[in-house]
């Protein structure tokens, strides 16, 4: 049996969080739930204040849930002078691969491939090299051992067509192979951070757009229940949430809390490829950008058989920031790129799918590419705090100097600790706390058929040390033991995990973020249906008149 825990997100603490926000004023309350907003929640609910969290969708069905899922080490950084935020990110790479979520965040190959080039050529390899060995020197110095990230290596052509087999071999004189880290997936680390903020007693409520905000709270929507009567134009459910400090961490949004705020969105592109299409590559595959040292276009294998292919970095002002257009030069652009390094020329029709995220870039006019990746915290009375720009590595950095911010407004509260969450696990992680019939991580039970054991690996990877709640779900109703559809990948279990603990509240939620499914559109399609109806069963109308079938104690 699996039962609701502390830190689940579902229909029923959403009630509760509503109803305690409409009689109690909190400490802070975060405005948005991609993984600033998440971080920020966390680092205040962990000093001992009491923390909502407002966000207008999903968790992180904005930027956060659309990046590479790399968590850089600082080359990138370097590339460009600049070794302060270089050293920012190695440090914040290791506390999140050695403490904060190493059941998250991973060790990953990246192969850059020689090409004979003349002297030019040559130049730029051994820029590129002596680039990699000064970020292994940071590696080194964060206290991040090569046993969690190898020393980078040279390779031969043979050794650069194992790792990346579609590798062009005309012209190959070999590579380096250099690791950095990786996650699992990026909406997968926004959700730990909310849940483990809702563990330390955080409100988190999701689909509670602001509808304006001051200095001293917010005036939210919190919409209608997924599966309630909306045939009929449904009211505006207003609240008016009191807090003694509001911290904006709305991303590409914030600047409708913070009137003037220099905010330049821009586009970063990955179109989807199958895997097989790549030679199932073991390796990210990097090609340059003709013209501009330092940035690549990557080729990213996922462990769901897809690749993604990407990024762009071009102004996109005015964007959709939930879906930003991805026009025919974003696509274009990418193949390019990539053919040049390719046997095999990528073409539109190996294209599954595409996805766009809009980062919140500070000051940077039309030259997004090169315009700096650092954050902006700022501080003015009379409006909220405003924490954006940055980065992904960088969320929990940013989250403690908001934080830092909202204590000094509180005068010094006595009740605030230092910030600690550089060491604080998120759920999943180990040492993040057991429950009864955890077991071993390494070693969940599927009570279903699992032919070598793939599925209790998948979920391990996913889920960490709550693989074993997903499997409980499965043990208290075989039907969801089953498959999505045929070749899905993802079982009723995961679906039914998803809304009764992590938030889930849509086909939406369940298909783009918690799953990816959306990710390849024909198997999406396939399990559409399934996920409807799992969804149904737990709709607030289907509980009121007791369809629940599960069989699962106390877990809605």
């Amino acid at each position: 049996m699996t039962q609701t825990r502390r830190g689940d997100l579902n229909e029923a603490s959403r009630a509760h969080s509503l109803a305690h926000l409409a009689e109690h004023e909190v400490d802070v309350l975060v405005i948005g739930g991609g993984v600033t907003g998440a971080g920020v929640a966390l680092d205040a609910a962990t000093r001992g204040l009491s923390v909502a969290l407002c966000e207008a969708a999903d968790l992180a069905s904005g930027t956060s849930g659309f990046s590479s899922k790399l968590v850089h080490g600082g080359l990138r950084y370097l590339a460009r002078g600049d070794l302060p935020l270089a050293w920012e990110s190695a440090v914040e790479r290791a506390a999140l691969m050695r403490r904060i979520a190493p059941h998250l965040v991973r060790p990953r190959a990246f192969l850059v491939p020689r090409f004979g080039g003349g002297a030019s050529g040559a130049a730029a390899d051994a820029l590129s090299e002596t680039g990699i060995r000064i970020a292994d020197l940071l590696r080194v110095a964060s206290g991040l051992p090569a046993s969690v990230l190898p020393r980078p290596r040279r390779v031969d052509p043979r050794g650069a067509r194992l790792l990346a087999p579609a590798l062009r071999q005309e012209g190959l004189r070999g590579g380096i192979v250099y690791w950095d880290g990786a996650l699992e997936d990026d909406v997968r680390l926004v959700v730990a951070l909310a849940r483990t903020a809702a563990r330390h007693g955080a409100h988190v409520l999701t689909g509670c757009r602001v509808l304006s905000a001051s200095e001293r709270g917010a005036v939210i929507d919190a919409g209608p229940a997924p599966g309630s009567d909306t045939s009929a134009a449904a009211p505006r459910t207003e609240l008016r949430i009191r807090a003694r400090v509001v911290i904006n961490a709305a991303g590409v949004w914030a600047g409708d809390f913070a009137p003037g705020l220099p905010m330049t969105p821009s586009r970063g592109t990955h179109l989807v490829i199958s895997s097989a299409t790549l030679g199932h590559p073991r390796a990210v595959m990097t090609a340059p950008v003709p013209g501009h040292f330092g940035r690549y276009v990557f080729v990213l294998p996922q462990s769901n058989g897809l690749c993604y292919l990407g990024l762009t970095d071009e102004p996109a002002p005015g964007a959709d920031g939930y879906a930003p257009a991805i026009p025919d030069t974003d696509v274009d652009f990418l193949l390019r790129v990539a053919n040049a390094a390719l046997d095999t020329p990528l073409t539109r029709a190996d294209v599954l799918s595409s996805f766009a995220g809009l980062r919140p870039l500070l000051g940077a006019g039309t030259d997004s590419a090169n315009a700096s990746r650092r954050h902006l915290l700022r501080d003015r009375p009379g409006e909220p705090i405003t924490i954006t720009g940055g980065k992904l590595t960088a969320y929990r950095r940013m989250a403690e100097e908001a934080v830092d911010a909202a204590v000094r407004r509180l005068g010094g509260d006595p009740r605030a600790r230092a910030a600690v969450t550089a060491r604080v696990p998120l759920l999943g992680s180990p040492g993040s706390g057991n429950f009864p019939g955890a077991g071993n991580a390494g070693q969940v039970q599927w009570p279903g058929a699992d032919p070598g054991g793939t599925i209790a690996a998948r979920l391990t990877a996913r889920y960490g040390w709550e693989a074993a709640r997903v499997a409980a779900l499965a043990a208290a109703d075989p039907i969801l033991t089953e498959e999505l559809a045929p070749g899905a990948g993802v079982t009723g279990a995961e679906v039914r995990f998803a809304v009764l603990a992590e938030g889930a509240r849509t086909p939406e939620d369940v298909l783009h973020r918690r799953t990816r499914l959306a990710f390849d559109p024909e198997r999406s399609s396939a399990a559409a249906p399934a996920v409807a109806a799992l969804l149904a069963r737990d709709s607030p109308r289907a509980q009121g008149r007791g369809d629940r079938s599960d069989g699962a104690d106390g877990a809605s």
